[in-house]
């Protein structure tokens, strides 16, 4: 209670939901890896905030990304030189999100994790903010479908709002179908497609690891106490 009074700008008790964000929570991108493992004390971090936040309930909302961009997105923010001495020992074909979120549950087996892609954030950005916020799923937001400006042309924007006045009983999944059409016709090449120039990775080796990631996405819609949002 002394830490949420430290950072609130009211009384903690009367506050019902608090959200943290960081990006480096698990820890900084230089040191990502250890020993081959992606996020090693990952599990541990959590467990230390289920313990800082004892006589609350915790949840952990965590997006994934397809390792083919992941990996060098992450090297990108560190200062290492050589991508092989940044992986520290990690083949990034041996890289599954599932064997993170499972020693995860294995030490913090009482939070409940929900995980998405990063890939479909624009296509359920509406349902992660209902979510994150435990809102109800009818509940009325405000910039539902702002992401979808940053990957779709102000053409296609602003006929994808046209529609969407002329049709204001559209249900979740309709309006995601709606947006998944637009897309298909207005989305901006250069902001959906990722080039990896990463020197010794091929054209197959990003093929094996995209389809890898979409087979681990299955592994962890299965993993128990997880909550997978897909389109």
């Amino acid at each position: 209670m002394a830490f949420l009074d430290a950072i609130l700008d009211t009384d903690a008790t009367d506050v019902d939901r608090v959200i943290m964000h960081s990006e480096n929570f698990f820890c900084v991108p230089k040191l990502g890896f250890h020993k081959g493992r992606i996020y090693p004390h990952a599990g541990s971090r959590l467990g230390l905030m289920t313990h800082l936040f004892a006589e609350d309930e915790v949840e952990l909302f965590l997006s994934i990304r397809n390792p083919a961009t992941h990996l060098p997105a992450m090297y990108a923010a560190t200062p290492h030189t050589q991508f092989v001495e940044f992986l520290d020992g990690a083949d990034p074909r041996d890289i599954y999100w599932s064997d993170l979120i499972t020693s995860i549950r294995q030490e913090a087996p009482n939070v409940p994790i929900t995980v998405w892609s990063n890939e479909d954030t624009p296509l359920i950005w509406s349902e992660l903010i209902r979510e994150i916020a435990g809102l109800a799923a009818n509940e009325p937001i405000l910039g539902g479908h702002d992401l979808l400006s940053e990957i779709m042309s102000a053409e296609g924007m602003t006929r994808f709002e046209s529609y969407l006045e002329s049709r204001p009983d559209m249900t979740e999944v309709q309006t995601r179908r709606v947006i998944t059409a637009f897309l298909d016709k207005f989305a901006i090449d250069d902001m959906v497609e990722e080039e990896v120039d990463l020197p010794g990775w091929t054209e197959p080796l990003v093929d094996q690891l995209t389809e890898q990631y979409e087979e681990d996405i299955f592994e962890i819609s299965r993993i128990p106490g997880v909550t997978f949002l897909s389109p």
